[in-house]
């Protein structure tokens, strides 16, 4: 059977990505000065005889760039929420590439939103039933708020 093409459009869609100060040339570009700034003073010690200096700079190195590797990697993390008229899709993809997809109906749906005691928004969520399911975990506050007003208003939308 062919694919259907859709020819409505969302009420609402957003792809929630983290913020990424640090690019992947920038992470090489780390990389490369941080295992210069190890070696030459590492050559140094090596060159005195001092192999138990030498060895824990190279284990400082390599927890330095496995700490650059699990950041880098973390913000890979992306989340698209489409609302419909007739249904609400959130496709979630962790670090690793798998990606899971859910579909709600807005009629049923609950957003909750979580705030401290200075009103700004700390979580995002989904309840359906006893379920609740927390969007963009990865935003900073200001973002979580932005994209609250703008999910709520959406969800009014595909309720009448």
């Amino acid at each position: 059977m062919p694919m259907q093409a859709t020819t409505t459009t969302p009420l609402f869609a957003a792809e929630l990505t983290p913020n990424r100060s640090l690019s992947a040339r920038g992470a090489w570009v780390l990389f490369g000065l941080t295992a210069a700034l190890f070696a030459m003073p590492g050559l140094l010690f090596m060159s005195m005889g001092a192999f138990p200096v030498t060895a824990l700079m190279g284990l400082t190195g390599a927890a330095i760039i496995g700490a650059l590797y699990v950041a880098l990697r973390r913000s890979k993390r992306s989340e698209r929420v489409t609302v419909w008229s007739d249904q609400i899709e959130w496709l979630s993809v962790d670090s690793a590439g798998q990606s899971m997809l859910r579909r709600f109906d807005p009629v049923s749906i609950r957003l909750v939103l979580t705030r401290d005691e200075h009103e700004k928004t700390n979580a995002v969520c989904l309840r359906d039933g006893k379920d609740v399911f927390e969007l963009g975990a990865f935003l900073s506050t200001e973002d979580k708020s932005s994209f609250a007003k703008a999910l709520g208003t959406a969800l009014r939308r595909a309720r009448n």
